[in-house]
């Protein structure tokens, strides 16, 4: 029987690599202080005053929100998001072993790894970890449909209720949790485990509802890292921010910065850096399928032709987020080997000529230079994000001016961001509204939440994906099948269905590439990613901010 075990040999020694750079010649504890390194690294995020959570599960705890999470609580395994097809590196687990059909995955976890109290790691906590996400649906986020989850001796079998060859990064990204000290929370949903343990290369120092403080351990198992103390401040803007990393305050962060290259970058060119990691995830411009005018085709279609996506990136994005050319929505060269060959070369062009005509074909007309429907009616809708989201709201001002090229009446109509997420968006209470989708190794996720109808929910109850009530049957029979597929073939076949019914039904409009950006300074730290390294995406707030950190090194060391 075939295996898939994510531990090449050259991974592993990658990993070893990266860690022995972190504790030797210079790199960490008192040899950095030595070497003129030893600062304080201030991390800076745009999210106002926190209230004490330090819980690695609730979503908007303060260690999530501001990052410090990931620098306590790690992961199974540690994945490249920058190159989300490259085999994940070793981290908390040494190897996962996956049957034929991704229905079972053997986790054998690394030796000589003890939690920040003393106690030792094993599989046992391993174990108890998974089984808090099968028992608690609220922490389940990746909503992954476990079975059984058994330990035997020093490995862990975990069994899956369906094939999960589309859902092995999420399994990989799942942060361990002592089962000394979990078992005894009555309430893990709820709990703001107000003394973290975790295996990571820190501790919690102190907190504050603006600021955490967190200090590197001596006894980490990958080493001592070269930064001794990280403070997490909580801005209360992204102005407030932008200030803080331009005056040099704050050193490692994510806001969006309109023009950038003058803003931020020119204050220090030698010091300062942005990297955007581009990898499968994009921003969408989802429509409601089941509410004028997006219920028909043609319109959607015609849409989709007259939207400039450069012009979208250089005037919302400032030239950040990669423009999207392949017509498949699939962000390039990320996305390079998942493109069908049925659409190789073929791009996104503005074809305003062509889209009048393709309206005119299914029955459109105007009155003077308004668009009137096959109905009758001047065709006209609403485009609405939440107000201060600078980047959606002038790329919405574009794509009104868009279909005013084909005589289309848009509005642009900021709402509250609160009610944004908990009505507008679940309940599909918009016509046309800007959203992201998530990354993942392969395509799937990517499509699943555009126009998945296994996400389907009529008008009015919650949907956590596919927003816009697309349904087609064959392509959700694709996208299950690319997940349970056996093999390459099969997936490549499925996948040119999804992305037929993508290209030519228009479910949704791919607007930009979603990369992971962030701003960094390299005045006391280098060892960053970059597009040079780009060994990760560069954000504080993920679980990849552990490997960061211990690839930093002192500038001057």
């Amino acid at each position: 029987m075939r295996i898939h075990k994510h531990v090449a040999a050259a991974a592993a020694a990658a990993a070893i690599a990266l860690l022995a750079t972190a504790c030797g010649g210079g790199g960490g504890g008192t040899d950095a202080a030595a070497g003129g390194g030893g600062e304080t690294l201030t991390v800076g995020m745009p999210n106002g005053v926190q209230t004490e959570n330090h819980s690695p599960f609730a979503t908007g705890s303060s260690a999530l929100s501001l990052g410090y999470a990931f620098t306590i609580y790690e992961p199974l395994m540690m994945r490249n998001q920058a190159r989300p097809s490259e085999e994940p590196l070793p981290w908390l687990a040494d190897s996962v072993v996956w049957n034929e059909d991704f229905t079972e995955a053997v986790i054998t976890p690394r030796e000589g790894v003890t939690w920040s109290d003393g106690e030792e790691f094993t599989a046992d906590d391993v174990a108890f970890s998974i089984q808090l996400r099968k028992d608690f649906d609220a922490l389940n986020a990746a909503a992954l449909p476990y079975d059984t989850i058994e330990t035997d001796g020093t490995t862990v079998t975990v069994t899956f209720t369906a094939g999960q060859f589309v859902n092995q990064s999420k399994l990989y990204d799942l942060v361990m949790v002592p089962e000394h000290i979990w078992a005894d929370v009555e309430d893990p949903t709820t709990d703001t485990n107000p003394e973290p343990v975790g295996t990571g290369p820190y501790t919690l120092e102190s907190w504050t509802p603006q600021a955490a403080t967190v200090v590197a351990r001596d006894d980490y198992w990958g080493g001592e890292p070269a930064v001794p103390e990280i403070r997490y401040s909580s801005y209360n803007d992204n102005n407030a921010l932008t200030t803080a990393l331009t005056t040099g305050e704050a050193q490692w962060g994510w806001t969006f910065i309109a023009d950038f290259e003058n803003v931020y970058i020119a204050q220090d060119p030698e010091h300062y850096n942005q990297y955007a990691a581009g990898g499968l995830g994009i921003d969408v411009l989802y429509l409601n399928n089941e509410t004028k005018p997006f219920d028909d085709k043609a319109f959607r279609q015609a849409l989709n032709m007259v939207i400039d996506r450069q012009e979208l990136v250089d005037v919302a994005t400032s030239g950040v987020n990669p423009a999207l050319t392949s017509v498949t929505g699939l962000p390039l060269p990320a996305g390079e080997e998942f493109l069908s060959p049925e659409y190789a070369g073929q791009e996104y062009a503005v074809d305003v000529e062509g889209a009048r005509a393709l309206l005119e074909d299914a029955g459109y007309t105007w009155e003077g230079e308004k668009l009137v429907d096959p109905d009758g009616e001047e065709v006209t809708f609403e485009l609405v994000n939440p107000a201060g989201w600078n980047d959606y709201l002038t790329a919405l001002d574009l794509i009104k001016n868009s279909a005013a090229e084909l005589g289309a009446t848009a509005t642009v109509n900021p709402v509250n961001q609160d009610g944004w997420f908990a009505d507008v968006i679940p309940g599909g209470d918009f016509q046309a509204t800007l959203h992201w989708t998530d990354g993942g190794a392969t395509p799937w996720d990517m499509y699943s939440d555009i126009m998945d109808g296994a996400h389907y929910k009529k008008l009015g109850e919650p949907a956590t994906w596919n927003f816009g009530r697309f349904q087609n049957d064959d392509a959700t029979q694709a996208l299950a099948d690319y997940a349970a597929a056996p093999d390459e073939a099969a997936r490549a076949a499925a996948l040119e269905t999804v992305q037929k019914v993508f290209v030519e039904e228009v479910p949704g409009i791919a607007i930009w590439t979603r990369p992971a950006t962030a701003q960094y300074s390299t005045q006391n730290y280098v060892g960053w990613p970059s597009e040079e390294d780009p060994y990760n995406q560069p954000q504080p707030t993920g679980v990849q901010a552990a490997q960061i950190l211990m690839n930093l090194e002192p500038a001057d060391g």
